[in-house]
């Protein structure tokens, strides 16, 4: 196509202009092309031939293009450092070069902000905790103290690290509360999506991976150990003290019991729950949770019960026809 062609950002087929690339992915959007005004196609090596003569962008992997290019042409807004005048620092804070720190956030005494850190409205940092350089707080985020952020960590509106565990010991006068003293930790590139929450060690240490990513309302419960590159999407809920290996990934509202060994690789489907130790590279679903092919064949087998109950219901009858028939007969012989 036409190289001097300009395009200024990126859309779906369907609502692309004249001046952008218009995404084309998936062979289920092949339809809405000829009613397209893209004026340039992002389209992956699979699906050019079939598309039609304007411009293009051939990729093998479009959605990876597409991050690079809405980077392009939206580049993130990055705040003015400074310290707003309604912020409250505490004693012997540590602000490296270019933090800002928006209204009303409070930063606790002894807390340390690496280089070009963002802290937005509202964010809280307790005494003592650390967040490395180039991260970013979003409204109302909140790091419990001693909590530990890698470099370029992002946290989304209402999430909270280091929360105090869900622990209490069962007394005859009522359960009493266990003193949780461990850390919390996210590595670099980790992501937490709004009002998730990672709750800090008992005795030990709570740790999210490298470039792990968690999407809205995700649990993580003390002691939890999360590898590197792990993807959990809105609703999974990992409870105390389980080990879950580097490059997994959880469909919405899965999750697993307590000291449970999850390996790396493992995919988990939405709704599923992990309870018993699952080997590297598996991929689990249904409640308990098995091997998807167990799983499917099982599920399969259901759609048989209501044939398989009405041939069990015709060979009873047959059965007590039988028996029927048998004592009649037996009534009729002679003696000899």
């Amino acid at each position: 196509g036409d190289a001097e062609h300009e395009v200024l950002g990126v859309a779906p087929l369907e609502r692309a202009r004249p001046d952008q690339l218009g995404l084309l992915a998936d062979r289920r959007y092949l339809a809405a092309l000829g009613g397209s005004h893209a004026g340039a196609l992002l389209v992956s090596e699979e699906l050019a031939p079939e598309a039609d003569e304007r411009p293009r962008l051939v990729v093998a992997q479009p959605h990876a293009a597409m991050a690079v290019l809405l980077e392009h042409f939206h580049p993130p807004f990055r705040e003015a450092p400074g310290v707003h005048p309604t912020a409250v620092l505490g004693e012997g804070v540590r602000l490296g070069e270019g933090v800002h720190v928006g209204p009303y956030a409070v930063v606790e005494d002894g807390a340390v902000l690496g280089e070009g850190v963002i802290l937005r409205a509202h964010v809280v940092v307790g005494r003592g905790a650390r967040i490395g350089a180039g991260s970013v707080l979003f409204p109302h985020a909140v790091v419990y103290p001693g909590a530990e952020l890698g470099e370029r960590v992002i946290l989304h509106a209402g999430a909270r690290v280091g929360v105090d565990g869900f622990g209490y010991v069962p007394l005859p006068d009522g359960p009493r509360k266990i003193p949780h003293v461990g850390g919390c930790v996210l590595e670099d590139d980790v992501e937490l999506g709004a009002n998730t929450c990672v709750d800090r060690g008992s005795i030990d240490e709570t740790r999210i991976g490298r470039g792990s990513k968690l999407d809205n309302l995700v649990h993580i419960a003390h002691n939890v150990r999360v590898g590197a590159g792990s993807l959990m999407a809105a609703l999974v809920g990992i409870a105390g003290s389980t080990r879950i290996g580097a490059g997994t990934m959880w469909g919405g509202q899965s999750g697993a019991i307590d000291h449970m060994v999850v390996g790396d690789g493992v995919r988990v489907s939405a709704q599923a729950g992990i309870t018993t130790e699952v080997p590297p590279g598996e991929t689990m679903m249904g409640f308990p949770a098995r091997p998807m092919a167990d799983y499917l064949k099982a599920y399969a087998a259901t759609f048989r019960l209501g044939e398989l109950r009405r041939r069990v219901a015709a060979l009873e009858k047959e059965v007590q026809r039988l028996r029927g028939a048998g004592a009649v007969g037996g009534g009729d012989g002679d003696d000899a």
